[in-house]
C-alpha cells in the first residue's frame, strides 16, 4: 500500500511518498510563504505523481493559511483517488522526529505561534502527548515545563529563556509521519489553530 504524507503547517512545506512503511521519495522546502503554489507541484512530483491509497495530513497547529491549504489538497486527492485520509497534530510530528535522536526520553515541542508566543506540548518516550498543546509567552512556557530535551524551532529560545535543558532545532518533515503514534491519527479533519484568529466578526 502506498501513503502520502502532506505537511504544510509552517514555514516548511514537506510532501512524502511510502510504500509498505518504506519511503519511495520526499520532497522538503522551507518557504515562509508561497505553499499554495509549490504543493501541488512538489506532489506531483513524486513517482506516479505522488497517487496512494492513503493520506496524512497535517492538522497544525501552525499558519492558518498553510494548515488549510494542506488540508484542502489532501480532500481533495482522497476524493480523487478514493484514498482514506486521516490527520495528526504539528506538534506531534516534531516529536516523532526528535525522538530519532532521543528516543529514550520525553520531548517538549516547542514551535513558533502568533504575537511572539510558543506552540508547546509535551510528549512521553512513545510519543504520546501528556496534555493538551497550548500558546504561551516564552517566559510562561519557561516556567511550566521542565523537559530536558525541547524540539522544534523555538526550542533553542526556549532552553535559552528558562537556562538548561538540550534543544533539537527543526521544523516538520513528511518523511517521519510514519513514524507517529496511529492512536494520534484522526479522520476529524478540522484545523487545530492554536490560538483564537486575529480577526474578528462586527459586533
Amino acid at each position: 500500500m502506498r501513503l502520502l504524507a502532506i505537511d504544510c503547517a509552517t514555514e516548511a512545506c514537506s510532501v512524502a511518498l511510502f510504500e509498505d512503511g518504506g519511503l519511495v521519495s520526499s520532497r522538503h522546502e522551507v518557504l515562509g510563504r508561497g505553499h499554495a503554489e509549490k504543493l501541488v507541484p512538489m506532489i506531483a512530483d513524486l513517482p506516479d505523481r505522488g497517487r496512494a491509497e492513503a493520506i496524512r495530513v497535517s492538522l497544525g497547529p501552525g499558519s492558518f493559511t498553510g494548515t488549510r491549504i494542506g488540508l484542502a489538497t489532501a480532500r481533495a486527492l482522497g476524493i480523487a483517488w478514493k484514498a482514506e485520509v486521516l490527520g495528526y497534530p504539528t506538534l506531534a510530528l516534531i516529536a516523532a522526529i526528535a525522538r530519532e535522536s532521543s528516543s529514550k526520553t520525553g520531548i517538549l515541542a516547542s514551535m513558533a505561534g502568533g504575537h511572539g508566543e510558543f506552540f508547546v506540548q509535551p510528549f512521553d518516550a512513545e510519543g504520546l502527548a501528556l496534555e493538551d498543546h497550548r500558546s504561551l509567552a516564552p517566559e510562561a512556557a519557561a516556567k511550566l515545563y521542565d523537559c530536558e530535551v525541547v524540539a522544534g524551532n523555538r526550542a533553542e529560545a526556549l532552553v535559552e529563556q528558562r537556562g538548561f535543558g538540550t534543544a533539537i532545532d527543526l521544523l516538520p518533515d513528511a518523511r517521519f509521519a510514519h513514524r507517529l503514534p496511529v492512536s494520534l491519527l484522526t479522520d476529524d479533519l478540522r484545523p487545530i489553530y492554536g490560538r483564537a484568529p486575529d480577526a474578528r466578526l462586527p459586533g
